[in-house]
């Protein structure tokens, strides 16, 4: 390999990427548009909850148990009702996700010692919304019972009630439960897969495509000098995109890094020699740039988004896909990545992830030079 062939080669790449502002633009734009349009749209905290309250009891007692809701954060009083028939059109109609119902009865219940039973009904359609709003209202209900329990204690001149059981929750590295702080780290795992095979995959094809590729074939340029001489000036600009994204995630949604900068960078760029080479091996393999650039983002973006771990969590999967993901080096880079922005980790706790990549990328570097051939058929 000689480094005066191989600087030709990046150096012939640059301009071509400088010269097109199409494959610039693909290059910068669209992963940062792909950043805010993902951070700001994906967003699974889930508050506000639309909630309709029919009050058949209409007492103080229903009255501290509507404000215990009213009150709280996660839900948002759109109206009160009066008919289970206006309850269901508003479920119906997308107005409302749930609807609490007081009985009758609810304060009679209290004051003569009974439970009294209050109805929560939900839009079961979105399971995740409704499984979220079903622990709040659990959540309001028990805090309401508690408060009772405590009052009529007072009332009798005992003392409070002792719970059996005291539970103190601490959350670890993202003690506000904000969804964005899990998922903008992991969009910079999936922005730098698709956007990197993406660029590759026009490059080799596109010398086809234009009939340049005759003249490198004629060439003394080897292979090897080849490959990487067209992954250079892309891998540059690759950290640039990480660079960028990074910023944005840190300065503009306030995503904590707690981990080093320098690692995150060093295993990044380890990540995007492998990502790189995947959309060389494409190029190389179809020689079309329309068959190359769809077959890159069929193979990157649902792999990266369903089987990373970025948002479906992988321990819930079928034991069969589960095995299927250790597949996917996404899995490995999304996690490191997340470990380092959230929970600071260090080398020592990330080498073998690191391992796995290195590993990922060095065998798709060596399949590109051994699936390039310069020949005409």
């Amino acid at each position: 390999m000689k480094l005066r062939r191989l600087r030709a080669i990046a150096w012939k790449e640059t301009l071509h990427i400088l010269r097109d502002a199409r494959s610039l633009g693909l290059a910068l734009v669209i992963p940062m548009v792909m950043l805010f349009l993902f951070g700001y749209a994906l967003n699974l905290d889930l508050d506000r909850v639309p909630l309709l309250i029919w009050d058949q009891s209409v007492t103080p007692q229903s009255r501290d148990l509507v404000s215990c809701f009213t009150g709280s954060r996660y839900f948002r009083l759109v109206r009160f009702v009066d008919s289970y028939a206006v309850i269901e059109r508003a479920l119906d109609t997308g107005e409302a996700l749930t609807a609490l119902v007081i009985p009758r009865d609810y304060a009679d219940g209290l004051t003569t010692g009974r439970n009294s039973v209050v109805q929560v009904f939900l839009d079961g359609s979105d399971a995740y919304t409704a499984t979220m709003a079903k622990g709040y209202a659990e959540s309001v209900v028990g805090g309401a019972s508690l408060d009772l329990v405590v009052r009529d204690s007072r009332r009798s001149g005992l003392p409070p009630p002792v719970l059996p059981v005291d539970v103190r929750p601490r959350v670890w590295y993202n003690a506000d439960m904000q969804s964005r702080n899990f998922i903008i780290p992991g969009l910079v795992g999936i922005i730098m897969m698709i956007i990197s095979a993406l660029l590759t995959s026009l490059t080799i094809a596109r010398e086809w495509e234009t009939g340049t590729m005759e003249q490198l074939v004629s060439t003394p340029v080897k292979p090897a000098e080849l490959v990487l001489g067209k992954l250079l000036p892309y891998f540059f600009l690759g950290l640039l995109d990480v660079a960028l994204a990074v910023s944005v995630g840190v300065f503009l949604f306030g995503v904590p890094l707690r981990g080093s900068p320098y690692l995150l960078f060093g295993l990044a760029a380890v990540f995007l020699v492998g990502a790189l080479c995947f959309g060389l091996l494409l190029s190389v393999i179809t020689r079309q740039q329309l068959l190359a650039s769809q077959l890159s983002i069929m193979l990157t973006y649902l792999p990266a988004v369903m089987l990373s771990g970025f948002i479906f969590a992988i321990r819930n999967m079928p034991v069969p896909v589960q095995i299927v993901t250790y597949f996917f080096p996404a899995r490995y880079f999304i996690g490191i990545i997340k470990a380092i922005f959230l929970k600071g980790l260090i080398w020592q706790d990330l080498w073998f992830e690191a391992v796995l990549l290195a590993l990922f990328s060095f065998a798709l570097v060596l399949l590109c030079i051994a699936k390039f051939r310069k020949k005409l058929v």
